[in-house]
């Protein structure tokens, strides 16, 4: 029996024989050409490149009715790349001036793009590396004439049986459900890959990033995989096997309940209201809102909308997007201004120039707008107009100064004249809040909580800034830690500024969809969560089976606690002692 780890997505619990797809084995042809060939060879780049959109529009056009939404706009995202003119165009001219094999000029670039994505800090976009590695896997396999794709010639139905591969697309994910595999295991990815998302929106469990997968799991092996814990375990014994049996009957049953609890509201049992709220990414995450239960959107991410396209959106588009998510939503929209970077701009940030040596400290987010305003003005502009159709707020990210905080609010009072001398519809009345995510805005949240109508903790970043750890960096990511001292004195401190001038505070980092720290934040004193739908159930019976009055003065006395053991321990009695039935 072997104990696998890498990042569990959704609280699944299940187990099946593996079928591992071994990718990537195959070495790339490096050598040089005639002169009289290059033309040949370029014409043969090209073709492969056209196979491959073609593949990619017959995956789009053939998917089944039921597949997630997002499948398409990732197969799209797929096929901006291959018009990128790092794997479309500077290839060839590596062709024509080096005299380079196809396949060595591809691999040359794609290097180069992915080195790019590596250095972007925000996780998502980094992430998009794994796009990359796929559509250059398409390719390269047209060039050398290997089979596209190992699913394609698996059996037909794969019932209760498990994939492990280094990675899968998006189109393959949802093929692969399909035919009735019953969870996902792979070497690359983490929480925000395709991989995951589209796992989430299945309803499968997935174990993502686990790195050793390949090496250690071999075809009809028995796996058993425990999404909530991360964990995979190979070729169990008996006594594990029972132990799971046990674990997956509770977990069906728990799963049940979860699902009856989407219309009551989240009223601990000593009568305090709290308020769930979603995170959002695309139009498409909105039927399953009312579903959970969730009473608006904390968070709708807009930097979506700016991503993989060679253009910024215009106003008008923009507007069409904001109504679209405002018309859907019966509660609160909140609505974050663009969180892009320097890293990462709308073409790709490509463009020969300084590079920022440092992307987590440069220009990002609110700094960006700052610096582009024909980049924020005609946001700005389309949330307000937007507005007189729904109830929206808009929130600032990454501020880290009261001038930077001024200098914001100025720009929305100079939009709202704008918008009233072109007697444009709007809403002037739109609450401005600001996202905590750095600890000098967390410091000096008092200052900032006289000036904005609602702050919301951005977590993911206020620990990371916290502890100079980033999540995602396999050797050190053991650092990150939401318990650490120093982050939940931040965190408290956010709150109390909050409830000191009388304006909401909110959470929409992961900590807040993670039901192991629901009662520690509720006895700080939060009492807006916003997270991934699918986290909503768990979180509001954890609520419904709380009472803030035992659970302050308790939540307290981990500020004074320095001890990780100690404090890990005063969660745990957090979670199981003071338990009461809902």
């Amino acid at each position: 029996m072997l104990s696998l780890n890498g990042t569990g997505i959704g609280n699944g619990l299940t187990f099946g024989r593996a079928v591992v797809l071994d990718r990537w084995r195959r070495t790339t042809p490096d050598y040089n050409i005639p002169q009289e060939s290059v033309d040949t060879e370029i014409d043969r780049f090209r073709t492969a490149l056209a196979n491959v959109k073609a593949q990619l529009r017959g995956l789009e056009n053939t998917l089944p009715p039921d597949a997630p939404p997002e499948t398409v706009a990732f197969i799209e995202v797929h096929l901006l790349m291959l018009d990128d003119p790092v794997i479309s165009e500077q290839p060839v001219a590596s062709i024509r001036r080096d005299r380079k094999n196809a396949e060595s000029a591809l691999k040359t670039h794609a290097d180069t793009l992915v080195a790019f994505f590596d250095r972007i800090e925000d996780p998502y976009l980094r992430s998009k590396k794994n796009d990359v590695h796929q559509i250059v896997d398409r390719v390269m396999n047209e060039l050398l004439g290997l089979a596209l794709s190992e699913p394609a010639q698996l059996s037909s139905r794969l019932d209760g049986q498990i994939i492990v591969t280094n990675d899968l697309t998006p189109a393959e994910t949802v093929s692969l459900h399909q035919r009735g595999v019953s969870a996902f295991i792979t070497s690359l990815g983490g929480p925000i890959s395709h991989t995951a998302i589209l796992a989430r929106s299945l309803h499968i469990p997935a174990v993502v990033g686990l790195h050793s997968a390949i090496r250690y799991i071999r075809n009809d092996d028995v796996l058993i995989i425990d999404a909530a814990n991360d964990t995979v375990i190979v070729a169990p014994d008996e006594d594990t096997l029972a132990n799971f049996h046990q674990r997956q009957k509770a977990h069906v049953q728990h799963t049940a309940k979860l699902a009856l609890l989407s219309d009551r509201p989240a009223v601990t049992q000593d009568g305090i209201n709290v308020k769930l709220l979603a995170n959002i990414e695309f139009p498409e995450d909105l039927p399953g809102l009312a579903s959970v239960g969730a009473e608006g959107v904390g968070l709708y991410r807009t930097e979506f909308l700016f991503m993989n396209r060679p253009e910024p959106p215009t106003e008008d588009e923009q507007y069409e997007a904001y109504c679209q998510v405002l018309d859907s939503v019966s509660g609160t929209v909140t609505i974050r201004t663009l969180d892009l970077g320097a890293d990462k701009q709308v073409d790709g940030g490509r463009a020969d120039g300084e590079k920022t040596i440092n992307p987590a400290l440069g220009l990002r987010a609110i700094r960006l707008c700052f610096n582009e305003p024909t980049l924020f003005k005609p946001q700005l502009r389309a949330i307000f107009r937007a507005a007189s159709r729904g109830d929206a707020r808009i929130m600032i990210p990454m501020i880290s100064s009261l001038d930077e905080l001024d200098q914001a609010l100025e720009l929305v009072r100079e939009t709202c004249r704008e918008l009233e001398k072109e007697s444009k519809m709007f809403n002037p009345d739109v609450p401005i809040g600001g996202m905590i995510e750095v600890p000098a805005a967390a410091i000096a949240a008092d200052l900032f909580a006289r000036k904005l109508k609602f702050l919301s903790i951005g977590t993911n970043d206020l620990i990371q800034y916290t502890l100079a750890v980033d999540r995602i960096d396999d050797e050190v990511n053991y650092l990150y830690d939401p318990l650490h001292p120093s982050v939940l004195r931040l965190i408290h401190q956010v709150i109390e500024a909050g409830n000191h001038a009388g304006i909401p505070v909110a959470m929409c980092g992961e900590m807040a969809g993670d039901p192991v720290f629901t009662r520690l934040l509720l006895g700080l004193g939060l009492r807006e969560f916003s997270m991934e739908a699918s986290s909503l159930p768990g979180i509001k019976q954890r609520i419904l089976e709380s009472r803030i009055n035992e659970l302050e003065n308790f939540s307290l006395q981990t500020l004074d606690c320095l001890d990780k053991a100690s404090l890990r321990r005063m969660v745990d009695q957090l979670n199981h002692t003071l338990e009461k039935p809902a």
